[in-house]
Parts: C-alpha cells; structure tokens; sequence
C-alpha cells in the first residue's frame, strides 16, 4: 500500500479524492481535540482504500477541505468506513450539516457475527490481523504543529488496518446471511439527527431524581439554558456547571440570586455576576414539564410489580442463551428496558418485528405466555417448549417456566 506524505494542500487533497472516489470503499477516521472546546477541533484526517492511504492536516494554511467533504458526503457509490465512528461522524455533521453516506461501522458489525458489544479498535486489530498496535501516541495532542512522523504513522495504521479488516468482516457477514441484520443499524448512524444538539432535549442526558413535574421542568429549563452557554463560549458543558450541580438546582431552586452563592459546585460570584442573573431569570420562567414530556411513559406498560420482574429477568436469562448459541452481542438483538415493557404486557416493541423476532423475539413472547421453560441437560441450561416438556418421563431433565 503506498503511504502518501501528509497532506497539505487542496491541490494535493483533491487529486487524492478523485482518486479515492473510484473506490468500492475508504476507510475513515479521525484525531480531534474537544477538552477545552466545547465544539469538537478537528486536527487531523486519515483515510485509505486497498491500494493508498493518506493523513489530511486540516489545520494547514489555506487548505479547503470541500473535496474530502464532497467525498464523505455527496459520493454515493464510495462506501465509508469506520470504526466506532459516532464522533468522526459528528464532526463531518458540524462542518456540513450532512452525514457520510453510505456508511458502515465495524464496532456495530461485530456485534452481529460475535458477542463483541463495544469491541475497541486495538482488540479488532488483533482479532483480524493479530497485530498489537502501539498506543504511545493515543493521547497525543494533535492540535500542535509540527507533527512528528511517529503521530503521523500512528495516525494512518488506523485506516490502513480497517481497510485491511472491512472486506473479511463483510464476507464473514455475507457468509452467515447477517448483512440485513445491519442495515437499520447503519441507517441510524447516519442520520444527522443524532449528532445535531437540540438544547430543548438536552435535559434527558442527566440523572433524574423523580418524576416530579416542577423539578423537570426547571432541569429541562436549566439544561437547554446551558447548553446554550456553552456554545456561545465555546467550551465544555461542564465548565458552566456539572451536571449534579444543575440537578440539585433544579430539585432546590435559591429564592434569590446571593443564594448560588451557597450551591456547592458554584463559586461564590454567581451571587453578584451577569451568569447568575442569567440563570435566576431561567428558573423564574421554568414552567412544570408537560405530560407528554414525562420519562419512563412512552413506550413502557404498567409497573412490573414483583411477578413482572421476575419475567423480566427470565427474559434477560433468556437472551443471554440465544445470544451465546448464536455468538451475537445481546446488545443487538435487544436492550433490558425492551425487555421489561415485554414483561410487562408491552407488544409494539423492535423485538418483536422482522429478524429479531425470528432470532429472538417468538422466543421471548414464548417465555412470557408461558409456552417456553428452562431446563438443565447435562449441566447445560438449555430452553425447551413446554409442550414438549409435558410429554418426557418423569426421569426428563428439570425445568422452571414462566408463570
């Protein structure tokens, strides 16, 4: 594979992508600096396809990185590639407003053909290539310059190593029919939508303490209020105020702004400076959380109870077992809340349409009606309908069903 010198230039930039654009697919990721940012830096781009690989200094003098853009995201026969790309995509979304399409993370795809959750990139690599990658560049800082050739190396092993495991993942898929399995995974990745900061929203990130309406609405109040702080000055959300700090606000509103001065988290000129101002005029106009508005309703039955949760449970027992005898993260056929609003007589669930449902879903409406028990064979815990159950003799292994 040819090595390109970093890359400086728009000239050089886009000769490389009219290259590039002939490709089935490129592999991308990218080096970026956000801890004292509250809109992520983008130092540094690398991307490969089979034949060369090349690292994009974005920070170079007078670079216009419109054809790598146009690639990513106007390109719709040249598939991107990435590992656990949902920041490199955010990235690309905050400069364009658009996602790469069509897109493929390989994070996501080994979920479907192991038990891998969340594998991270040097366990892939030495999973596929049984190469050990050398992590002494991993918290580098990127935004200085010059770059050594050592973080420029480092840089682009990752693209040349994912462009070498994309096609063998993709055959291990094709051979075990689980492409499809991906397809709405993939689609959610690039969907602009998750990666565009809506402050009205921002309040469900944090702990909740409650239901109560009032207390919500003075979070969702103050969280849209300092997300809009943070943009406008550029840093962390959490240089504003951290997130417990905010909650306790919301749960004890000060009666007057000399009181912030007593809220642990805040310094003491929160009682007398224009933020603090700012903040006591955004809970004076606070108004409760509407109903629609309201966590743990939508989606969710009646509470479990105790019976319900010892379904639940059944249930999670259950897809720890398929998803062992199928080698598939769990994580991708189902999460526990699904599991739970299934206990608790929910029916409009992801589980219970298309693949899942075949995989692991039937299965699963099976436990809960009470159709499929659990029962040891040979020190294995195995499931079992229960009509064929009924019909063992009296020495047939154990089994605990439902109720």
């Amino acid at each position: 594979m040819k090595i390109h010198p970093l890359i400086t230039t728009t000239e050089a930039l886009a000769e490389l992508c009219e290259r590039l654009a002939k490709s089935d697919f490129v592999a991308v990721d990218t080096e970026f600096m956000r801890e004292n940012t509250y809109w992520p830096e983008l130092c540094l781009v690398q991307i490969a396809n089979t034949q060369e690989a090349a690292a994009i200094d974005p920070l170079a003098e007078g670079i216009d990185l419109a054809p790598l853009l146009d690639l990513m995201c106007n390109n719709e026969d040249v598939l991107k590639v990435f590992h656990a790309g949902g920041q490199d995509v955010e990235i690309i979304v905050n400069l364009t407003g658009k996602t790469p399409h069509p897109i493929f993370d390989t994070q996501i795809a080994m979920m479907a053909i192991s038990q891998s959750e969340q594998i991270g990139y040097a366990n892939l690599v030495e999973t596929w290539l049984g190469l050990t990658i050398d992590k002494g560049a991993r918290f580098t800082d990127w935004s200085r310059r010059p770059l050594t050739d050592r973080q420029i190396e480092y840089a682009i092993g990752d693209v040349t190593h994912l462009s070498a495991i994309f096609p063998r993942i993709l055959k291990k898929l094709m051979k075990t029919g689980r492409g499809v399995w991906l397809d709405a995974e993939m689609e959610k990745l690039a969907d602009p939508s998750n990666y565009l900061i809506d402050p009205a929203q921002a309040w469900k990130r944090i702990r909740q303490a409650g239901r109560n309406p009032q207390v919500l609405g003075r979070m969702k109040a103050l969280a849209a209020w300092r997300e809009g702080e943070a943009q406008h000055k550029n840093i962390p959300r959490g240089r504003i105020m951290r997130d417990e700090t905010l909650a306790d606000i919301a749960s004890h509103p000060p009666k007057a702004q000399g009181d912030l001065a007593k809220v642990r988290g805040l310094s003491a000129a929160w009682k007398d400076n224009d933020i603090g101002k700012r903040l006591m005029k955004v809970l004076a106009d606070a108004t409760p959380l509407s109903k629609d508005e309201m966590p743990d309703k939508v989606g969710r039955g009646a509470p479990l109870g105790k019976e319900g949760a010892l379904v639940a449970d059944l249930l999670k027992l259950l897809l720890k077992i398929r998803a062992r005898e199928i080698d598939v993260a769990a994580r991708l056929l189902t999460r526990a809340e699904e599991m739970e609003a299934l206990a608790a007589g929910v029916r409009d669930l992801p589980v219970l349409k298309g693949w899942r449902y075949d995989v692991f879903g039937k299965d699963a409406l099976d436990l809960v009606e009470g159709k499929l028990a659990f029962a040891v064979e040979g020190g294995k815990l195995k499931m079992t309908h229960i009509d064929d159950v009924a019909g063992e003799t009296p020495d047939a292994p154990s089994a605990l069903a439902a109720e």
